[in-house]
């Protein structure tokens, strides 16, 4: 049984690295937080390695001891959380690949079961929802900062309770995770309804640069690094920026390319039946059906008509 694999191999590893996917979101960030603050209750020496993270999660116990990087060189054991792939590891899989033993836990259908001991459960709607199983069956104490973690990673995936795949499951966790004092309204409010100044200033510029093409069906608008510095944008800033479209009526998938070096990531967002996963996944990236993400290497122009073709594919 893979839970058996996980508790064994954590209680024997002397040193754990903690790891997640690059552009880290609320659950990834929370996911992690919540690992290591478990770990931590149990003894284990741990590192949690994040480059970099929106300062909108900074509140969360335990974000002041995120590492940026590491000098140990062969860790005992790798915990990836929320990853799909290694690729996506933060630019830091060689801690995953160097490890003596690794483990993923994830809920991405496109999972690649990258680890020697995988738990995925693609019906989950956040990472954090598989990790409250998880933690508890290693005896973890959640206690109200380990439980915040988790909220803010299954608030944030959800969008706040109103994506698809929001279950009965998720609702009875978070009322569980009440019932021990964390204050679900109040992380709410700190993980989607705050913005930084620098955030609504992006807003406002994808605002005026939203195109509806296809009869209306897609939403398009893009960031670029000119315009994140002229706003003094601080990683995390264009978070939520993809999600203007998908509230427009009649949009069923909404795209945002950001400027990054050398290349555009691209966020997709779907309202009914577009899998954006496998739209994303033709430019060797994935994620879930109705949010995902890519990375594409051609100029502005070109990204959004290659983009825009595929989505096509999928329209009704």
């Amino acid at each position: 049984m893979t839970l058996d694999n996980i508790k064994e191999e954590i209680e024997k590893a002397g040193k754990i690295v903690i790891l997640t996917h690059e552009s880290p979101d609320g659950d990834a960030v929370g996911s992690s937080l919540a690992m290591y603050n478990s770990l931590k209750q149990l003894n284990k020496d741990v590192d949690l390695i994040i480059p970099e993270y929106p300062e909108t999660f900074s509140f969360l116990a335990g974000a002041e001891k995120i590492k940026k990087d590491s000098e140990i060189t062969n860790y005992d054991l790798a915990i990836a959380l929320d990853a799909a792939d290694i690729k996506r590891l933060n630019g830091f899989a060689k801690f995953f690949e160097d490890a003596k033993v690794t483990i993923n836990i994830d809920h991405h259908g496109s999972n690649k079961m990258f680890a020697d001991y995988n738990f995925v459960n693609p019906d989950a709607p956040a990472c954090c929802q598989i990790l409250i199983m998880v933690l508890q069956y290693l005896g973890v104490d959640i206690t109200k900062e380990i439980g915040t973690c988790l909220i803010a990673g299954i608030i944030t995936d959800t969008g706040g309770f109103k994506f698809t795949g929001t279950s009965k499951e998720t609702f009875e966790f978070t009322s569980w995770l009440l019932s021990i004092g964390v204050n679900v309204s109040d992380v709410y409010r700190k993980v989607l309804e705050i913005r930084t100044k620098e955030n609504f200033a992006l807003m406002r510029i994808a605002i005026d640069r939203l195109e509806l093409l296809e009869d209306g069906k897609i939403a398009f608008t893009y960031i670029t690094k000119e315009d994140e510095e002229k706003v003094q944008a601080k990683n995390g800033d264009h978070d939520g920026l993809v999600d203007i479209g998908r509230t427009i009526e009649g949009v069923e998938v909404s795209i945002l390319l950001r400027e990054a070096d050398g290349f555009f990531k691209g966020s997709l967002r779907s309202n009914e039946y577009v899998n954006v996963s496998d739209v994303c996944m033709m430019f060797g990236g994935g994620g879930h059906i109705h949010a995902a993400g890519c990375s594409i290497h051609l100029p502005l122009e070109e990204a959004k008509e290659r983009l825009i073709q595929e989505v096509k594919n999928y329209l009704r």
